[in-house]
């Protein structure tokens, strides 16, 4: 439970810190579903913005069941050290990407668009919302959508070499962008404004590069645990 316990925390504060990213590519469905519904039910549209973001979250946690089940395959393998050394790379980008010093990790987003044009179309049948349960669904189809933030959080994940645990990393990453993206859908401009300050989005770049080059395998990770 104690070595368990920092990983959680670790994929939390991924999701957290990627909040201003999060919003950038949900926060117009956030607060589009937010003002389909009329100001005077906020009871109606919180529980909208909880059923899809626990729907997207859900995503995120299947997604960390397969590709930990693929790092679990090659756990025992050289080529294990490769997806450590990948991961830890992937979350520097996301961490430049943040900071908005460096874009290179778009063109990952830009591959995932072919496996997401599909899904989008169909998840467009179900806006506006007039169901609850359509709301989970549209989530459900929503946290496919090309994400270097949650790519990087993915291979991260994958790397620990355990599907359960993979879903588990995944499912607390995608709790740590839930006040993000709940709050977008409540007060979509304030928190634009927010997230969109520079000093906001490098603090959370260069936390995310620091994890990303703690993750990478070396000899500094032995000392940071206290190791010789």
């Amino acid at each position: 439970m104690t070595e368990l316990l920092p990983l959680l925390l670790s994929a939390f504060t991924l999701g957290l810190l990627g909040g201003g990213h999060c919003f950038g590519m949900c926060g117009g469905l956030m607060g589009a579903l937010g003002m389909a519904i009329p100001a005077d039910q906020q009871q109606r549209k919180l529980q909208y913005l909880v059923l899809y973001n626990l729907g997207r979250i859900l995503s995120y946690a299947l997604a960390g069941f397969l590709f930990g089940l693929a790092g679990w395959a090659i756990d025992q393998s050289p080529a294990a050290n490769i997806l450590r050394i990948l991961a830890g790379l992937l979350l520097i980008s996301m961490g430049l990407y943040l900071a908005g010093w460096w874009f290179g990790l778009t063109r990952l987003e830009q591959l995932g668009q072919h496996f997401w044009r599909p899904i989008q179309a169909f998840a467009r049948r179900f806006m506006p919302l007039r169901r609850r349960r359509h709301a989970l669904l549209l989530g459900t189809l929503w946290g496919w959508l090309p994400c270097g933030l949650v790519y990087s959080t993915l291979i991260w994940s994958a790397s620990q070499g355990s599907a359960a645990l993979g879903a588990l990393l995944m499912l607390c990453f995608g709790l740590g962008t839930w006040p993000v993206l709940i709050a977008s859908g409540l007060a979509a401009e304030k928190l634009g404004h927010f997230l969109r300050k520079r000093s906001v989005r490098a603090t959370a770049g260069i936390l995310i590069i620091l994890y990303g080059i703690w993750t990478l395998p070396g000899p500094h990770q032995h000392l940071l645990m206290g190791g010789h």
